[in-house]
């Protein structure tokens, strides 16, 4: 690949990226976060603060992809997120409003950036091949990554009271909640027609009721995590989205887990990473390559007809 195309292509890994932040922020209502309709659970960041540090990523994003492009070691990586992470908190003044999805839609764009590298320019790789390419080339040092926790993170009290893995257990073991969880049904939405809103809400509340969240924990315990998972098991157990009600459901838990202070950060961070993953990859290979069988077959059955009607 060219310098140019390179360069092009790590714009366009790192603008998806953002969009992607920017479409769950907008996201509304989403139980106890922040978006552009209030505050959530939340009274040191609003929508402001994250726009700022938005923009603060933009160019770590491109970065991480050509790091990734060039097959660059965890460490590399590692080292990118920190600076990102210190720009993120110096644009926030000090708010931590990003720093799981640095880790994770980090370790997406780099793995977009190698797919870059080993497909055609044209050729859109899958979920499978993305996922594939994250694991083989730093899933060992992911491992120990997860091992070597910061011990006064809150992530790791809530991994050493209740046994919650986070941000780093799940990009370990290959982000399952991401590939298997919520890809899956963000696209069964999107099947049904019921459009992106839909598709990120029902997303998001297949998160809630699969994922263990460390934010959750340190807010709320135990009896908060389990309330998390409760909500998001009913709303998609009543039809999500497909449910007319779903909005005032949806309101319902909002308000609940504001009353509570729970935030579901982690799941947020996932369904950006989600977002991530369906834009930077062919979703649907096997449908798309049988719609073209089908044209290509539609074209020869039409083929004589039209050459008796010229004759």
């Amino acid at each position: 690949m060219s310098g140019s195309a390179s360069s092009s292509t790590t714009v366009s890994i790192a603008r998806h990226a953002v969009r992607s932040l920017h479409a769950e922020l907008r996201l509304y209502p989403k139980p106890g976060l922040v978006s552009t309709i209030d505050n959530g659970s939340h009274a040191d960041m609003c929508a402001a603060t994250f726009m700022r540090s938005l923009f603060s990523l933009r160019g770590y994003f491109a970065a991480v992809a050509a790091a990734g492009m060039r097959g660059a070691a965890f460490a590399e990586l590692v080292g990118l997120g920190i600076a990102a992470e210190r720009r993120m908190l110096a644009a926030t003044q000090g708010v931590n409003t990003h720093r799981g999805a640095i880790f994770i839609l980090g370790l997406l764009c780099a793995a977009a950036g190698r797919m870059a590298i080993e497909h055609a320019p044209e050729a859109t790789g899958t979920p499978h091949e993305l996922r594939n390419i994250l694991t083989a080339q730093w899933g060992g040092a992911l491992c120990g990554h997860c091992a070597a926790r910061d011990p006064g993170a809150h992530g790791t009290r809530a991994a050493l009271v209740h046994g919650a893995g986070g941000a780093r257990a799940q990009a370990a073991a290959g982000l399952p909640a991401v590939f298997d969880v919520a890809l899956p049904a963000l696209q069964a939405s999107l099947d049904a027609r019921r459009g992106w809103e839909c598709a990120r809400i029902d997303a998001f509340f297949t998160l809630m009721a699969t994922v263990e969240d460390t934010n959750v924990y340190h807010r709320g315990g135990e009896e908060g995590a389990r309330l998390v998972r409760t909500c998001g098991e009913d709303f998609m157990a009543r039809g999500g989205t497909a449910n007319p009600a779903w909005r005032s459901l949806a309101l319902l838990a909002h308000r609940a887990f504001v009353a509570r202070r729970l935030s579901p950060g982690g799941c947020a961070d996932l369904l950006a990473a989600t977002c991530l993953v369906h834009a930077l990859t062919d979703t649907q290979p096997a449908q798309r390559k049988q719609r073209a069988a089908h044209r290509r077959l539609a074209a020869l059955a039409s083929a004589p007809a039209l050459t008796s009607a010229a004759a």
